[in-house]
């Protein structure tokens, strides 16, 4: 069977009982992550929290991940950058082996806990367009892992 997209388990959880990802309708087009362990986040905090998966898919692919709707009215988390964006050479990178993360704020003024199994946000594989002339271009390959585009 030839993988087209989907997920794995990062070697650091693979016997920690991380879940992969599933849909939770036939209708529906993200695939739900949870917390891959428990996480104290304090009032006003940006809080990194590991889904323990890595994600692959073909070229011309992008993952894009939300927040479920309901955290910022029951728990309080926003996804700081709003939608994060997992491209597909990010898979097994060299830094952190392509581990997803949710990145978190805690926009209350109490402590919240996410505990590990919880779903915090979802995913959804999407094709993407490039400009004209783009693919002419000599692009750099990836340095490393969590926000290690562009960066030298």
């Amino acid at each position: 069977m030839n993988k087209l997209r989907g997920f794995e388990i990062v070697s650091k959880y693979k016997d920690a009982g991380i879940k992969l990802p599933q849909r939770a309708t036939g209708q529906a087009a993200g695939y739900d992550l949870e917390a891959a362990e428990t996480v104290s986040i304090a009032p006003g905090e940006i809080k990194l929290i590991s889904t323990g998966l890595k994600a692959y898919m073909q070229p011309g692919e992008v993952l894009y991940m939300y927040s479920r709707s309901s955290n910022p009215r029951k728990k309080g988390l926003v996804l700081i950058n709003g939608v994060g964006v997992i491209d597909a050479d990010y898979y097994n990178n060299p830094d952190n082996e392509g581990e997803m993360f949710f990145q978190m704020y805690n926009i209350t003024e109490r402590e919240v806990i996410v505990e590990k199994g919880e779903r915090i946000c979802q995913v959804v594989f999407m094709p993407f367009l490039v400009a004209d002339g783009d693919d002419e271009v000599e692009k750099a390959e990836r340095a490393g892992g969590f926000g290690s585009t562009g960066n030298k």
